[in-house]
């Protein structure tokens, strides 16, 4: 059983990051910044942020490009296997590199939607 999770709110996307308060991961990774919508479905990557193994807080990813007011955004954990390069994210949407965790076959993941 593993202890993944992510706690975020709906926030001001406004200065360019995104903070989740918290992310559970049961290895190092990464929190992934996904665009997705009513359909929520992981889209493209707009930012990232690395984890540690363990209880992480107030993780802040920066964002890739500007989100506007309403649009959405899929928080996913990430791991760190299958890469070249330990500490570099190298994950594009549909890779193997560094891709998302799953728990019984479910993302590990929280959708907000900017302030």
């Amino acid at each position: 059983m593993t202890s993944d999770k992510v706690r975020v709110m709906d926030q001001d996307l406004s200065g360019g990051t995104v903070t989740a308060d918290s992310v559970m991961a049961d290895a190092n990774g990464w929190m992934v910044v996904h665009r997705t919508d009513a359909e929520m479905k992981p889209g493209p990557v707009v930012g990232y942020a690395p984890l540690r193994a363990g209880e992480n807080k107030d993780v802040v990813a920066i964002l890739q490009e500007a989100v506007q007011p309403g649009e959405m955004l899929m928080l996913m954990v990430h791991g760190e296997a299958g890469g070249v390069s330990t500490g570099v994210f190298e994950y594009t949407l549909g890779a193997k590199e560094d891709g998302p965790i799953r728990v019984d076959g479910n993302l590990i993941m929280t959708v907000i939607t900017a302030k």
